[in-house]
């Protein structure tokens, strides 16, 4: 493979593997992920699976291999910028030319006392798997749309089950009114109680509030506060207070031009200036972006700066129900939603959407 450009994707997440099918079209190129799951995640359906359902899994390696992409799972414990290596819990170090930095997201329970004791995570499929088989009282922590969706899916799926949903916020509140509303009557048809209030605490039996109020659950799952490996801090790039890395307007980082990062573990800048959302939405069409801009970059062209832009939130509300609220490029709220059945069959068909967009 002598005189190929080497690129070294750091993650097979959406963000990563969106990157990835384009950077490997690069004409002289060699496309390697790495990953240290071998199977890719669904990570928009796992409140799914921690109501008991099984959801479609594919082989990573086998999946890339067929594109011409290389795999090595492994997990990524340094990065050596200026050799340009990248090393391997396995003690191998990796050499690239162009890196791609999407190692996403992680659960953070660190924020409120006896959350990582008591709570279990629905971020990624070890801490699903960790749940415990559920009965009576579950409390749900997170009024955004991971919270929401945990709350209905078990309540639809679990009638046996007493579901509570505990947030700072009422559900749904950065949405429209008709949105709001309808999310609210579906979890009141679904008798999920919902509770709004700041966790100060979770204990084995339940959680306290911070105005001392006491909530009782045999299980608490945890839908809210994340946070981003370490990796990019340690190995000396730009980093803001969180460890994201620091990106300019073609998503490339700002101390090391040779490193893009995309994803929730980088700093994404949308058109107003704003820092883009943590979502799937967000990293498929931001890695899609610097996969064609390293392709760009080796045949000599420019790449036009990325230009982030968003179309419509969804949450499901169990299999039968959503909500689909279209959004301005900026993620305003528009007055548009789609609701009900008609709400759950697109929801279901951006989440395939993300899937197939996703696999090489």
């Amino acid at each position: 493979m002598t005189g190929e450009h080497r690129i070294v994707v750091l993650g097979a997440g959406y963000a990563g593997m969106s990157a990835a099918k384009k950077a490997a079209k690069a004409r002289g190129a060699r496309v390697t992920v790495v990953n240290a799951r071998a199977e890719f995640t669904q990570r928009v359906r796992l409140h799914q699976v921690a109501a008991g359902q099984r959801i479609e899994a594919w082989d990573l390696r086998e999946a890339l291999q067929a594109k011409g992409i290389d795999f090595v799972q492994a997990h990524v414990t340094n990065i050596d910028a200026e050799a340009r290596q990248v090393r391997l819990d396995d003690g191998r170090a990796l050499p690239y030319d162009t890196l791609i930095y999407a190692l996403g997201s992680i659960a953070d329970l660190s924020g409120v006392p006896g959350a990582a004791e008591h709570a279990h995570s629905v971020a990624t499929p070890e801490l699903v798997r960790r749940i415990p088989e559920l009965t009576g009282r579950v409390a749900v922590v997170g009024s955004g749309s991971t919270g929401i969706e945990t709350a209905t899916e078990l309540a639809e799926a679990r009638p046996d089950l007493t579901v509570l949903l505990v947030g700072s916020e009422e559900p749904g509140s950065w949405l429209s009114d008709k949105a709001r509303k309808h999310i609210r009557a579906a979890l009141d048809r679904k008798g999920v109680q919902v509770l709004v209030g700041k966790v100060g605490a979770v204990h084995a039996d339940g959680l306290e509030l911070v105005d001392g109020a006491w909530i009782a659950a045999e299980t608490v799952l945890w839908t809210t506060g994340f946070a981003v490996p370490d990796v990019a801090a340690r190995s000396g790039l730009a980093v803001d207070a969180r460890g994201r890395v620091l990106v300019d307007d073609a998503l490339r980082s700002q101390s090391h031009p040779e490193v893009y990062a995309v994803g929730d573990a980088a700093v994404m800048p949308s058109p107003d200036g704003r820092e883009m959302r943590m979502s799937c939405a967000t990293a498929m069409p931001a890695g899609e972006y610097v996969g064609h801009a390293v392709a760009d970059r080796l045949r000599g062209k420019q790449p036009a700066a990325y230009a982030g832009r968003y179309v419509a939130q969804c949450i499901s509300l169990g299999r039968r129900d959503a909500v689909f609220q279209l959004v301005k490029a900026d993620d305003t709220m528009t007055g548009t939603v789609v609701t009900g059945r008609p709400g759950s069959w697109i929801k279901e068909l951006i989440v395939r959407g993300t899937n197939w967009g996703s696999r090489p």
